[in-house]
């Protein structure tokens, strides 16, 4: 995502996050995490958002794919 991109979506209500992986071949995943799908809808909406996502279909990727997901419980473990 690129960092209007990411501006951008940190000025959304119920934006909580994001995440991006990288392979060295180019293949990614990126996770945002939003507070629930009212926000996640108002983020599919906003327009500048909806003009980076037409560019890049013409300019970056051959294919993609969104899943939305609920995230019902979490831990983490961190050595010290």
């Amino acid at each position: 995502m690129s960092d209007r991109m990411l501006e951008l979506a940190a000025q959304q209500p119920g934006y909580l996050g994001i995440e991006s992986f990288r392979s060295p071949d180019g293949k990614g995943v990126t996770i945002s995490y939003w507070e629930d799908l009212n926000a996640i809808t108002a983020w599919k909406q906003n327009p500048e958002h909806q003009s980076a996502q037409e560019l890049g279909k013409i300019q970056w990727y051959q294919n993609y794919s969104i899943e939305i997901a609920r995230i019902e419980s979490g831990y983490s473990f961190d050595r010290p």
